[in-house]
């Protein structure tokens, strides 16, 4: 198993994701949760990292509000659109590039980061837990993460809802390698069970999008985009919604103290 580089099909990425309906209401769900994130913070500069952060849309818009932000990306071609959109929006001087894997950023870093952003990264990673005790280490105590990975649920939901029975039933197996469907899609209770044995306190749970990609009439996401942001943003916070959410986000915080159990 290994982990998936992008290179190939960076513009379609890009396009495919950002410049959807579904890219939008994605950004719009997770930017409430950023938001408001940032604020227990306080108004000062943060260090913040952007594991495995693609072409730079959050951690450009997180530049543009002042903080400092390494961006890390195992592909080239990410790196470079990243680079490029933020010469673009004049905030290059508040931003760090660097091509690695998630899972080797620490080597780059000069000390612990306050905020790091992991979005879209864990269902394409082969070892999930390797890439956690990363981060760990790569944050401070007291700092805070943002984690948003594509949920097992949904991708079965998703998959009765168009009466793709036979699939579901063989395991929803992944019919194409280099494809922009994910590799590893994430049960969320053993994203949630991963991260409190590591030590994280989950502070938030979201669902992203809960019904945007269920609808059966798929131009009510354009036509009526502002209705359906706000019902997903009414929703999305709750049971059982969250956990159908195509995506769910989770803000954890490393407590100032560790208080894992040693096991020695």
């Amino acid at each position: 198993m290994q982990d998936r580089n992008f290179d190939d099909i960076a513009e379609k990425f890009t396009r495919n994701i950002y410049g959807t309906t579904k890219g939008q209401l994605r950004q719009a769900i997770l930017w409430q949760d950023l938001d408001a994130l940032l604020a227990t913070f306080g108004s000062r500069p943060l260090r913040i990292l952007d594991a495995g952060g693609g072409a730079g849309q959050t951690a450009i818009q997180m530049a543009e509000r002042g903080h400092h932000v390494t961006l890390c990306d195992l592909s080239a071609a990410m790196i470079a659109q990243a680079e490029q959109a933020a010469r673009d929006k004049g905030v290059s001087r508040n931003m760090h590039f660097v091509q690695c894997a998630a899972q080797d950023i620490a080597q780059h870093l000069e000390s612990p980061v306050d905020l790091i952003l992991f979005h879209a990264v864990l269902e394409w990673v082969a070892e999930p837990q390797a890439v956690l005790r990363t981060l760990w280490s790569a944050l401070r105590p007291g700092g805070a993460l943002s984690l948003m990975f594509y949920n097992a649920n949904g991708l079965l939901m998703h998959n009765m809802v168009a009466g793709n029975l036979e699939y579901v039933q063989a395991g929803m197996p992944k019919k194409k390698k280099r494809t922009l469907s994910p590799d590893y899609p994430r049960d969320p209770q053993r994203v949630y069970r991963c991260l409190e044995e590591m030590g994280w306190r989950i502070t938030g749970k979201t669902g992203v999008r809960v019904f945007h990609d269920y609808l059966r009439e798929k131009h009510q996401q354009r036509e009526k985009y502002d209705d359906l942001l706000a019902l997903e943003t009414r929703y999305c916070r709750q049971e059982p919604w969250v956990s159908l959410g195509r995506y769910i986000h989770v803000t954890a915080l490393k407590p100032q103290v560790d208080t894992r159990i040693n096991d020695e």
